[in-house]
């Protein structure tokens, strides 16, 4: 077991931030980053929804390191602090003392990556592991090429590494606008913008500009379908009306290699919630995240939360000191209350950081992530598979149905639903992935959650906010084999593995000899 007075997960710049005020402050800081990522695990749309849209050269793992350090010049500032600095190291759980956990004298995080894994025991713990994508399903979503705007901005900007030629973008807003400045830069056509709303959202400095470059931009739009064999070939967009519905006759295909989900951004709130962080339903901030005071510290007085995992609004894009100074006020705090700083030189230091601009209105993002749902329902029905990694569509959660290979069913099944699930209680999303495996497959849920939320949320007649987040248990990642344990088979072992289909091979040879003898 490794320790640290201050663990810091996330190389970003809000925990690179942290890491370095704290380490300047004399306090032992370890800094945890999972990139650079591999590729077998991006495969997998692990941590981000890449969507295949990956270059070989990302098995090339000492190009990918000095792609990723180059790419943040915040993580050598870090290293020239004093700050141990672990890159391709992801964080698989979080632990602590608890009524069924007494092993730790402190908390600890686990820890891996692609040779081993073991444990960092910790004093204090900054969490910064950002956000992933939100992704809605239709027709043909299932194509290689469609993706997330968060995984193509880390494709290009961190690993130079997206293989995209053509791109249409669905969402403006600061989001998906800068993902289409950023492809454009690196000479990736982006065909069209396509938004839901009746207007172009988003800052205007970059609408004009990607305007001037000849990009359209269709808005009061859905999604009808991709199209393609394997790969996407082109996008079927049509027009809406005022109450969401697609108009007949407005379809229109365009054609492109990559589809680019830009409607929002979840914060990543499984180690907060692993570390017994208070959560709250913050529709202005994306969906659930920690309760957080001006210094960044949540109810659980050792951990802090900071950057987009700490709730995302589309401010903190075109504004990145946001982040860092979130980053800063987490180490200062953490710093002070292990005594490397005392009160009022940690105040000196807080002046002038800003956690945070003008939060806009929760409502009209919640409004926004709803009309792309019901548009993209009308457009393309609740067929649609929703869970890729189970095969469970819209119909199948809203009726309850468990998956089609277990190839079991019976009445009782069949007159299952949401509503009859409200009448024996409280709508429990834990419940509803056990019936149905939504959200159960490989991802864990990272491609399907906020959209199964959502539908139970429509079916149920309830607000959003009314509907538990789903539990998470360790590992809140895949975890290959052969890492989870730290001794090495022995040759016997390997040749003798006992195996529910056969015997040891000496058993085996016992077995003929006894035969042999009659």
């Amino acid at each position: 077991m490794d320790k640290a007075q201050l663990a810091v997960v996330g190389g970003g710049p809000a925990g690179a931030s942290a890491a370095i005020e704290a380490a300047k402050a004399g306090v032992q800081v370890t800094l945890v980053d999972e990139n650079p990522i591999g590729l077998s695990m991006m495969a997998l749309d692990i941590p981000l929804f890449f969507g295949q849209r990956l270059m070989p050269t990302l098995n090339n793992r000492g190009l990918m390191l000095q792609r990723v350090v180059n790419s943040n010049e915040l993580l050598r500032t870090a290293q020239e602090a004093g700050v141990e600095v672990l890159l391709g190291t992801y964080v698989w759980g979080c632990f602590r003392n608890q009524e069924n956990s007494r092993r730790f004298e402190k908390p600890v995080l686990g820890l891996a990556d692609e040779e081993r894994s073991w444990l960092l025991e910790y004093e204090r713990l900054v969490l910064a592991p950002g956000a992933r994508d939100l992704v809605m399903a239709f027709p043909g979503r299932e194509l290689v090429g469609v993706m997330g705007a968060n995984a193509a901005l880390s494709l290009i900007n961190r690993y130079q590494a997206l293989t995209a030629k053509r791109m249409v973008i669905l969402g403006s807003g600061e989001l998906g606008l800068s993902t289409a400045c950023r492809a454009a830069d690196q000479g990736i056509q982006v065909v069209a913008i396509v938004d839901v709303s009746p207007t172009v959202r988003g800052d205007g400095e970059l609408r004009a500009r990607l305007e001037s470059q000849g990009v359209p931009f269709y808005t009061s739009h859905t999604v009808k379908e991709a199209r393609g064999n394997q790969e996407v070939q082109s996008i079927v967009v049509a027009r809406i009306s005022d109450d969401l519905q697609p108009i007949d006759g407005s379809e229109q295909a365009l054609e492109c290699d990559t589809i680019c989900l830009a409607m929002g951004l979840v914060s990543s709130v499984e180690l907060p919630y692993l570390a017994g962080c208070h959560l709250s339903f913050r529709p202005e901030l994306g969906g659930f995240v920690p309760d957080r005071d001006e210094r960044m510290r949540t109810n659980v007085k050792t951990v802090y939360v900071v950057g987009d995992a700490g709730g995302f609004y589309e401010g903190m894009i075109t504004n990145p000191n946001i982040a860092m100074h979130q980053g800063r006020l987490a180490g200062i705090a953490a710093a002070e209350s292990l005594g490397a700083l005392d009160e009022d030189r940690a105040e000196s230091l807080r002046q002038g950081l800003t956690p945070s601009l003008d939060v806009p209105d929760g409502s009209s993002l919640g409004e926004y992530h709803s009309a792309w749902l019901s548009s993209l329902i009308a457009a393309g029905s609740t067929d649609v598979v929703v869970c890729l990694c189970e095969e469970v569509t819209r119909r199948d959660i809203l009726n309850v149905t468990p998956p089609r290979y277990l190839g079991w069913s019976s009445q009782e099944m069949g007159r299952r639903s949401i509503s009859t699930l409200l009448e024996e209680g409280p709508i429990n999303l834990d419940q509803l992935k056990r019936l149905t495996r939504a959200g159960m497959g490989y991802c864990q849920g990272r491609r399907c959650r906020e959209e199964i939320a959502m539908l139970v949320a429509r079916a149920a007649d309830m607000d959003l906010a009314q509907i538990p987040m789903t539990s998470y248990r360790p590992p809140v990642r895949p975890l290959p084999l052969k890492i989870m344990s730290a001794r090495e088979e022995t040759d016997q072992e390997r040749r003798d593995w006992v195996k529910w289909f056969r015997y040891p091979t000496d058993k085996i040879k016992e077995l003929e000899e006894r035969r042999g003898r009659g």
